[in-house]
């Protein structure tokens, strides 16, 4: 069984740890070792709490940054490579991104072995599109003689890019400066993975009833993506979260993945 929304979403922030009203929430999530913590410690500075999540034997730690517009409180969610939870510290971040309700997601990746992290960051971009991708340790990057475009990758992602060294404190203005666009309503365009014609057949089958259920609360193409992989603890949570069975939508993802001649790996 996995934490349901009271316990990992905003309620929980603001009950266990006294969330200020109208303040912007932001998701720090990442791979482990891509200097996520750094980011955050130097975003936050002292102004900063740890904890554990309610329930979990996993930690916690929030703090609060000011912007130029803004003062946000952080989110510094658990390493993960992936939103395909196999541990409890992978489902608390699968869990806060996706029915927590941040108002952005930053995302670090490591400029060293950049395409290492791309898997969280398109499975986290099916999800939102209010996302910066957060490239770190340009510095070492330099040092390796790795040359990232980053105004390229953002075109191609089709979200703000940016890079910094963590350690330079300096170098997070360009970040901050982007989050305070993106917290303002910039429009952004999200990258989507286009998958093999059949499952794309089988998301079409979904998506008119997917998105009368997400109802603008959760990306319809990501539920109807959810319902063919299978995930019984992951559509339990959307379940809870949309306060809605998914049983009928269930049984009918099974019938489109059986027409489409595609079989769940078990």
């Amino acid at each position: 069984m996995g934490l349901t929304n009271r316990s990992t979403g905003l309620g929980a922030l603001e009950k266990n740890f006294g969330r200020e009203a109208d303040c912007p929430a932001v998701a720090i999530a990442g791979n482990p070792n891509v200097g996520k913590s750094t980011v955050f410690n130097a975003l936050t500075g002292m102004n900063q709490h740890t904890g554990n999540w309610p329930g979990k034997t996993v930690s916690n730690a929030r703090g609060y940054c000011t912007t130029a517009q803004h003062r946000c409180l952080l989110v510094d969610i658990p390493g993960t490579y992936s939103l395909m939870a196999h541990s409890a510290e992978e489902e608390v971040a699968r869990n806060y991104l996706c029915f927590g309700g941040p108002d952005a997601a930053i995302i670090v990746c490591d400029a060293t072995c950049l395409e290492r992290n791309l898997n969280l960051v398109l499975q986290t971009l099916e999800i939102t599109d209010r996302a910066i991708v957060c490239v770190n340790l340009m510095d070492e990057a330099r040092r390796k003689k790795i040359c990232i475009d980053l105004e390229g990758l953002s075109q191609r992602l089709g979200v703000p890019v940016v890079g910094t060294a963590a350690r330079q404190k300096k170098s997070l203005s360009a970040l901050t400066d982007r989050l305070d666009d993106l917290l303002a309503g910039e429009k952004t365009t999200p990258y989507q993975v286009q998958y093999d014609e059949a499952v794309e057949r089988a998301i079409a089958r979904l998506l008119p009833d997917a998105e009368k259920i997400a109802a603008g609360r959760l990306s319809a193409r990501w539920l109807s993506l959810q319902l063919l992989h299978g995930d019984e603890a992951l559509l339990e949570e959307a379940g809870r979260f949309l306060g809605v069975s998914l049983a009928s939508l269930y049984q009918k993802a099974e019938e489109a993945l059986g027409e489409e001649g595609i079989q769940r790996e078990e």
